[in-house]
Parts: C-alpha cells; sequence; structure tokens
C-alpha cells in the first residue's frame, strides 16, 4: 500500500492506517525536535505533541504539499509554542555522531572542541536564521519545503539561510585562526 493510499485510509477513518503513518513519521518529528528543543526531554514531549496533533487533524491534510513537509510544519509549530510556553530559545543539539575506535587523545579534544564551537555558534543565531538553517542544512529540506514550514517566501528563505551562514562563518572564523597551524 502506498503513502497516499495510506493517507486517504487515514482520512476516511482507518485508524490502522493513521498508526501506520504516525509510526513512519515518528523518527521525523523526534528528530527535528531535538534539533530545534534545548534537550531530549524536551524534544520527546514536543514531537509526541506533534504527533498528537497529525494524529487529530489528518483530515485537514488537503495534500496540496507532501505529507512530510505537512508534519515538519506541524512540529516545527509545536516547538516554538512550547518554547513560548517555557520561555526559551530554540537550540540546535547535535546528532551523535559515530567516532573512530580508537582516536588519539589530542583529535578526540579537538573534534569535541570544534562541535562544541559550532554548537555555539548555532545556538547564537536568531531565532529566523537558526530555523532556515537547521531546516535546510542539518534536516536536509528543500528551499521550498523551508519556506512551507515557516511560511515565509523561498526568497527569504534563501536571504535567511545565507545570513544565517555568513554570521556562522563569521562567528566561526576566529575559532578556526585559533586551531589552525600557520
Amino acid at each position: 500500500m502506498g503513502e497516499n493510499s495510506l493517507i486517504e485510509d487515514a482520512k476516511s477513518g482507518n485508524k490502522e492506517a493513521l498508526e501506520r503513518l504516525i509510526e513512519k513519521y515518528a523518527p521525523l518529528a523526534f528528530n527535528l525536535s531535538l534539533k530545534l528543543m534545548r534537550n531530549y526531554d524536551d524534544a520527546s514531549d514536543a514531537a509526541q505533541e506533534a504527533l498528537i496533533k497529525v494524529y487529530s487533524s489528518i483530515k485537514k491534510f488537503k495534500g496540496k504539499s507532501l505529507f512530510s513537509t505537512w508534519v515538519y510544519r506541524i512540529t516545527y509549530n509545536t516547538c516554538i509554542d512550547l518554547q513560548r510556553k517555557r520561555k526559551n530559545n530554540i537550540i540546535y543539539e547535535p546528532d551523535e555522531t559515530i567516532k573512530d575506535p580508537k582516536p588519539l587523545p589530542y583529535d578526540e579534544a579537538l573534534s569535541n572542541e570544534k562541535k562544541e564551537n559550532i554548537k555555539k555558534a548555532i545556538n547564537a543565531l536568531p531565532d529566523k536564521y537558526r530555523a532556515a538553517v537547521v531546516l535546510r542544512d542539518i534536516m536536509g529540506s528543500s528551499y521550498d519545503e523551508v519556506a512551507e514550514i515557516l511560511r515565509c517566501p523561498v526568497g527569504t528563505v534563501k536571504s535567511r539561510i545565507s545570513r544565517g551562514r555568513d554570521m556562522l562563518k563569521e562567528m566561526l572564523s576566529e575559532y578556526m585562526e585559533q586551531i589552525t597551524p600557520n
């Protein structure tokens, strides 16, 4: 059964089809939440709330966008709402990366330092730039998807991503000069 059939069945009240969709998109909702929220627990709460909204509003899905984009939008809005309630900023938490089984201590320390500096730089971006950069560069969304999720024109998305990247380069340039051999 294809995704479009699942969506139509779910909209018609088929709970099994809806549960299959929720199961398929739960990792997507959680990953985006993790990148936008302060910590694992907040991300879990946001993803769960977003999926409840998907579950309860499936009949409102019009099919004008990809289903994944619709789920991203609901998840993004849920994260923003939770952040407003908690009066926190959206903060990017990088994914765990696979490490070399036996890295040299210096290399491991340098790698951890780089990750921490990148994380700090992303966290320092203003919300509108951080959201655009995270969605495009970290989540891999297309410009059109980011525009739909953020509800702004594609030109604005491209501008925010460009400006966000420039800000990151500027913030990280001094750090890079410090660690680069002469």
